[in-house]
């Protein structure tokens, strides 16, 4: 038993990071922003171009289960 308590003591040895903890927050908190300003970036795609979806769309408009929720939304003026 004593050489199990041995090996045991000896895998809890101290491991020096490479940088300090706090700059493993950092790391990761720039990493989610980068995230966050990619995923905005897509953000009314498709209202930007309905003119080029927007035969399409109404061409599906009289199929079997479309849903009719009135005009729609209003254009932006593109």
């Amino acid at each position: 038993m004593s050489h199990l308590t041995t090996v045991l003591a000896a895998a809890e040895a101290h491991v020096e990071l490479p940088m300090p903890t706090w700059v493993y927050g950092v790391i990761a908190a720039v990493i989610f922003a980068a995230l966050l300003i990619v995923t905005l970036s897509y953000r009314d795609v498709a209202n930007r171009h309905s003119h080029r979806s927007a035969p399409d769309a109404a061409a599906h408009a009289g199929a079997p289960g479309a849903a009719h929720h009135g005009s729609g939304h209003p254009t932006q003026g593109h």
